[in-house]
């Protein structure tokens, strides 16, 4: 591409409702515009960029043997009824009726639909497995847009789904997509881990997410220091180190005036937080639940919502808490009356500062003796240098964007939508899926996240938009020009995507634009022409090389051969 009367603009400032460098990046090059909250148009070079990352994703599902298809974005709300997931999805979900008052929703996610168009094939187990996928819109109507592509309202997924006959073919099919992501991510060039995760709305018996390792991403990611263990912080298991041998004391009650949080009570007991538990009221459908857990730990509202078999928790209200003998900052399990759920770490510990249920006072040496409890379990996170579950080592923490995540649906949906098939024996059986998402606008976001510098955008020649820039110096020097139109009009032969810039600029600003918009290596040239050379840059390396132009078409082969994956 001539940037001369081309679309193409760059700004100098930062922008100011950017809160990534992604997102600010991807406005200062004039790849994406903002148009709403969590509302993008992708301009010419960012369709660009995200074509190319589509192409990648493309050749390795089709290697895999699966078919794309495009599903709607407009459906009627009766299929996520029948899956019970409008109240699931709740909020999240886009919802209109048409001029006939029939309801609709713009789809945050098509397993139904994918499984409606499975139902056309599979009659008998020799219809299956098969793959079949998208990449297509979704919509959800996210509560705080942020980050630039990394949260936002509407985005382009890579959906796929498979369809086997029993779990040891879903294994199978697990793989395969594993394997696919494995290379797809490999090809794009990004640093990223596989974690264990919540199966969330999305349902079914295993789940993991491929995490980009940046600075800005919203997971917390748990690694060891010592195995390859590596997991979301929703679903991370805490090992609890604590084995008390002390005795038992005797229970005792004292006061704790105008103390109310575990920090205050603990310091004016001049106790650890380690030896202290406390409360959270919570409503869980609309009952009045205590969890109790370490004062040094956090809730985990994941975990507790599969202890408990809902999909929410909530804080309790005043009304709610005065059903029961609870007092805010000082409530304690005993003698407590309402539902009590405590972690599973309390009972290894001994001796320890509880609420006393009245105000201004705390329990001293308080054990599991001297209370009763309703459930028990793993509802607390993990901090850093907890034990790994794996091998003994230490735990760390690292932020990551989810890019994409594999999970093992079983017939969750196949069950509740129909589809089944007659096995050998002619007994109908329904089908076993899986489920295999990749966030197209994410992986952009990540990559960039990934590959910058003061400068701009880096971009891995995979996917950049333009593998090599020109920068003509003197578009009034016959001999540049006709230099830079040759290279161009050569490598252009060759099938490689080239960026000629020939604006009537002065030199620093082409060198600046082409830094920011991260175009992988450019050839300047310039008044070395009368000597037969031309300078080349790398834009991930600080210094440039001299090269005859009788070897610059052989030098950019070798280069692209060496660097494309």
């Amino acid at each position: 591409m001539k940037l001369k009367n081309s679309y193409f603009y760059t700004l100098r400032e930062d922008a100011k409702d950017e809160e990534s460098k992604s997102g600010n990046l991807l406005v200062r090059a004039g790849m994406i515009k903002k148009v709403g909250s969590g509302i993008y148009m992708y301009l010419p070079m960012g369709l660009k960029l995200l074509d190319n990352i589509k192409k990648i994703v493309k050749e390795e599902m089709d290697a895999t043997g699966a078919q794309e298809i495009l599903m709607p974005s407009l459906i009627p709300s009766e299929y996520y009824e029948k899956c019970g997931r409008i109240e699931l999805l709740g909020k999240s979900m886009f919802q209109l009726n048409d001029r006939f008052d029939k309801p609709y929703v713009l789809g945050p996610t098509h397993e139904e639909l994918f499984t409606i168009a499975a139902k056309n094939v599979v009659k008998s187990y020799k219809d299956l497995p098969f793959t079949i996928y998208q990449q297509a819109d979704k919509f959800r109507d996210e509560p705080r847009p942020r980050f630039g592509l990394i949260r936002v309202r509407e985005f382009i997924m890579k959906d796929a789904y498979s369809f086997d006959r029993d779990e040891e073919g879903l294994e199978k099919s697990y793989q395969t997509m594993r394997t696919c992501y494995n290379k797809i991510f490999d090809r794009l060039g990004i640093n990223y881990k596989i974690v264990k995760a919540d199966t969330g709305v999305m349902g079914g018996s295993l789940s993991e997410e491929y995490q980009a390792v940046t600075e800005v991403g919203e997971d917390v990611l748990v690694l060891c220091d010592k195995c390859n263990y590596a997991s979301n912080l929703e679903v991370s298991e805490v090992i609890s180190n604590l084995k008390s041998n002390e005795e038992e004391q005797k229970l005792e009650l004292v006061p704790t005036p105008h103390v109310e949080t575990i920090e205050d009570v603990c310091k004016y007991l001049k106790v650890s937080s380690e030896k202290a538990i406390k409360a959270l009221l919570m409503n869980i459908n609309n009952e009045l639940v205590a969890f109790f857990i370490r004062g040094d730990r956090e809730l985990n509202q994941v975990k507790a919502c599969k202890l408990l078999g809902v999909n929410e928790i909530n804080f309790a209200n005043d009304e709610l808490i005065a059903t029961s003998n609870a007092v805010p900052g000082y409530t304690g399990p005993i003698a407590l009356n309402c539902k009590i759920v405590i972690d599973r770490e309390i009972l290894n510990m001994k001796n320890f500062v509880c609420g006393g249920n009245k105000e201004g006072y705390h329990y001293l040496n308080a054990n599991l003796k001297d209370f009763k409890y309703d459930l028990v379990g793993d509802i607390v996170n993990v901090k850093e240098n907890d034990i790994c579950p794996i091998c003994g080592g230490k735990l760390y923490f690292k932020k990551g964007i989810e890019i994409g995540n594999i999970f093992k649906l079983g017939t969750k949906y196949s069950s509740k939508l129909g589809l089944t098939y007659l096995d050998e024996n002619n007994k109908e059986m329904p089908v076993v899926m899986g489920c295999y998402g990749l966030g197209v606008g994410r992986i952009l976001a990540s990559i960039i996240e990934q590959n910058n510098d003061a400068n701009g955008i880096i971009f891995p020649v995979n996917i950049a938009p333009y593998k090599i820039s020109i920068v003509l110096i003197d578009t009034k020097d016959e001999n540049q020009v006709e230099a830079a139109s040759k290279i161009y009009e050569s490598l252009t032969n060759l099938g490689y995507d080239v960026l000629l810039d020939d604006r009537d600029e002065r030199p620093g600003i082409k060198f600046k634009d082409m830094d920011l918009i991260g175009i992988p290596l450019r050839i300047t040239v310039g008044k070395k022409v009368q000597e037969g050379l031309v300078e080349v840059k790398e834009r991930n390396k600080e210094n440039y090389t001299e090269i005859p132009i009788t070897n610059i078409i052989d030098y950019v082969q070798q280069y692209i051969n060496k660097n494309i994956k």
